[in-house]
């Protein structure tokens, strides 16, 4: 098991990164990385060759389940709650937000998809193999994804596209 002491400690940071692109809060992401290599553990002697594409598996298929059955009662409110600290806020974090905002309200495979592909740089068919489905269907989520970017009013006033 020192195979997968070594694999933690190299990829941890990594896949800490990974699930906080897709849950965006860095203490559910926490828990993500912690359930998906407590299960990668388990099923660590059957792994043949690279672990990362059943490990990015895992981790896109707990949070997956995990948000199928997540409460939401909880209902926005138009005001925020004060803020303990005023933050000051420049062009490039209202971007960042504007835009983590957009990838937010993506529906959960086309997260994974755009968070798989963009931030983790893998190929479409890394992508089609840690998700368990074909190239085209990676495809097909992409350009569904990068659509709805593109028509999201954050994103265009971003970039300038607004007509």
């Amino acid at each position: 098991m020192t195979e997968f002491v070594e694999y933690v400690a190299q990829r941890n940071e990594r896949l800490r990164r990974t699930a906080y692109l897709l849950t965006r809060d860095w203490a559910v992401a926490e828990d993500l990385v912690q359930t998906a290599l407590a299960k990668a553990w388990l099923a660590w002697r059957r792994i043949d060759g690279d672990p990362d594409p059943y490990v990015y598996r895992i981790i896109a298929n707990t949070h997956a389940s995990w948000w199928r059955r997540r409460w939401r009662g909880e209902v926005p409110t138009a005001e925020l709650p004060e803020r303990a600290v005023a933050r000051d806020f420049t062009r490039d974090l209202g971007e960042r937000d504007a835009l983590w905002t957009a990838i937010g309200a993506l529906s959960n495979r086309q997260r994974a998809v755009v968070v798989l592909h963009y931030f983790e740089e893998m190929t479409l068919t890394q992508v089609a193999d840690v998700l368990g489905c074909s190239v085209g269907a990676v495809k097909s989520q992409l350009g569904r994804a990068l659509t709805r970017l593109r028509v999201d009013q954050g994103v265009q006033t971003m970039t300038g596209a607004e007509r």
